[in-house]
C-alpha cells in the first residue's frame, strides 16, 4: 500500500503576515513615488500639485485621494504625511521621501486678484516678497528693502532708468543668491531705487531670461535653465 503524501499548507496566519509584508512594501514604494509641488502656501492651507496634477487646495487634516496629508502649513512651509512618513517643504516640488532634489527645480506661482504673478523667497538669504515683471531689465528693489537685506547699495554704480513714474536715478547692485520656491540663482544684477518705491521686489529679466517660463491661465510655472 502506498503512502500518500501530501504537501502541508502552510498556517493561514503565515498568509497574512506574507499579504501584509507585500502591502508595506507596496506602501513605501507609492511613498516614493509621490512627487509634492507645493505652489502656494498660506496660514492653515497648501496648494499643492501630486504627480504633475491639478493644483489642489488642501486644509490641514486634510488628505488627497493619493494619501497626502497636510499636517501643517505657514507662509514658508508645509509639513505632508504620506504612509506615515513626515516630510517638511517649502514652494516648489519636492519628492516625498527624502530623495534628491530635480536637476531642473521648479516653482508655480499664483495670480493674484490683479493678475499679478507674487512669490515669498529671499534674497542673499533675507527673506522677501516678489512680483514678476517682465517689463523690468533686472531685480528692481527701493532703498528701504535694500538696508533691510544689507546692501551697501549707495556704493553701487549710477544708473538712469525709466519706469512707470517717469525717469528715475538707481544704483546698479550684484545678488550674491536669489532664491525663489525650490530655483536658487548666483550673482544676479539688479538696482536699487533709494526710498520706498517700489513697495515689492520685482522680479525682472536678469532673472527670468535664466528660467524657463510657462503660463497656463492664472499659473505660471518657472523652471531654472542654468
Amino acid at each position: 500500500m502506498r503512502a500518500c503524501l501530501r504537501r502541508a499548507r502552510p498556517p493561514a496566519r503565515t498568509w497574512r503576515a506574507f499579504a501584509a509584508a507585500t502591502l508595506l512594501a507596496g506602501l513605501a514604494t507609492a511613498v516614493q513615488a509621490v512627487d509634492i509641488d507645493v505652489v502656494g502656501l498660506f496660514t492653515g492651507k497648501a496648494v499643492v500639485r501630486i504627480d504633475n496634477g491639478a493644483p489642489r487646495t488642501l486644509a490641514v487634516g486634510q488628505a488627497t485621494p493619493e494619501g497626502v496629508r497636510l499636517l501643517r502649513a505657514d507662509s514658508s512651509e508645509a509639513e505632508f504625511e504620506v504612509a506615515g512618513k513626515r516630510q517638511v517643504l517649502g514652494l516648489g516640488r519636492g519628492r516625498f521621501g527624502g530623495a534628491g532634489a530635480a536637476d531642473n527645480p521648479s516653482v508655480t506661482l499664483y495670480a493674484d486678484g490683479r493678475g499679478h504673478f507674487v512669490s515669498d523667497g529671499a534674497i542673499n538669504g533675507v527673506a522677501v516678497r516678489f512680483l514678476v515683471d517682465t517689463g523690468a531689465t533686472s531685480v528692481a528693489m527701493s532703498g528701504r528693502d535694500a538696508a533691510r537685506i544689507g546692501l551697501d547699495y549707495r556704493s553701487g554704480q549710477r544708473q538712469v532708468v525709466s519706469t512707470a513714474n517717469g525717469i528715475v536715478e538707481v544704483r546698479g547692485v550684484k545678488l550674491d543668491r536669489v532664491q525663489i520656491g525650490g530655483i536658487t540663482l548666483t550673482n544676479v544684477e539688479a538696482v536699487v531705487h533709494d526710498g520706498d518705491s517700489p513697495s515689492i521686489v520685482l522680479i525682472g529679466m536678469s532673472v527670468l531670461n535664466r528660467l524657463e517660463m510657462k503660463r497656463d491661465g492664472g499659473l505660471m510655472t518657472l523652471i531654472k535653465r542654468y
